[in-house]
């Protein structure tokens, strides 16, 4: 009797870890998802398919590469590659190579938000460059993973000659292509200055977050005194967002 009488108990225990399970099944998945997202994004940058690239976005995503600022929806996107780097497809003799290393990815408590931090490699004909990506991702209602939040500062960009002689110290909004919805989210510096992008996710050992310094030289570094582009910090910030979030769980 004593026997029978537990059973219930157990049950609902073994199930309780099977509904674990799958949520842990499911997180795991939504981390292999984004992964494969992210790095689909650079294969269609290697070969400018700009109009399949638009398609891993949501509808009212934001863009951000570099100091340009932000663009934002899906079609801004399109616009903002197309104008710059000219229409789908890779022509004779252009190199647009861009490779992905290190992916750190993360999934919010209830599957339905992501995160990814990463770096990307460039090769182009007109130089080469360090981005840093800090990137946000919704599952749709239809089960699938999109592109929500695209922030790409680099860390470092410089001509053919080499970084050490001829890298390019900052980044601007008019450098090219269309101008930007958004003044950019944070005004910074590269090498040989430095801007050290805010970590999503806190110290996996210590669970405390990591803020990056405010310096002079590095993050979120501006002429004092420039009215325009503190309005810029301002609003960016506040529509885009840059500090870190460090909720998702991790696995």
């Amino acid at each position: 009797m004593l026997a029978v009488a537990a059973m219930p108990a157990q049950a609902q225990t073994a199930g309780e870890r099977l509904d674990a399970l799958n949520e842990r099944i499911e997180r795991l998945e939504g981390m292999n998802q984004i992964e494969r997202l992210q790095r689909t994004y650079g294969y269609f940058v290697d070969k400018a398919q700009w109009s399949q690239l638009a398609e891993l976005f949501t509808e009212d995503a934001t863009l951000e590469i570099g100091g340009k600022g932000l663009f934002v929806g899906k079609d801004r996107v399109l616009a903002y590659m197309q104008e710059s780097f000219g229409k789908d497809g890779i022509r004779p003799g252009v190199l647009i190579n861009h490779m992905q290393f290190q992916p750190i990815p993360d999934i919010s408590a209830d599957g339905n938000t992501g995160w990814l931090r990463q770096r990307a490699y460039v090769m182009a004909n007109g130089g080469w460059g360090l981005p840093l990506y800090e990137n946000e991702y919704e599952k749709g209602e239809d089960g699938i993973w999109r592109i929500s939040r695209l922030t790409g500062p680099f860390t470092m960009y410089t001509n053919w000659e080499g970084w050490g002689k001829n890298a390019t110290n900052n980044t601007w909004p008019d450098k090219f292509g269309p101008p930007p919805d958004l003044p950019p989210s944070v005004v910074y510096l590269t090498y040989p200055g430095y801007y050290i992008v805010p970590f999503h996710y806190p110290n996996p050992v210590t669970g405390k977050a990591f803020i990056p310094d405010t310096g002079e030289v590095g993050a979120y570094h501006r002429p004092p005194g420039t009215a325009e582009q503190e309005a810029a910090l301002k609003v960016g910030r506040t529509v885009h967002g840059t500090q870190p979030i460090m909720e998702p769980p991790r696995d």
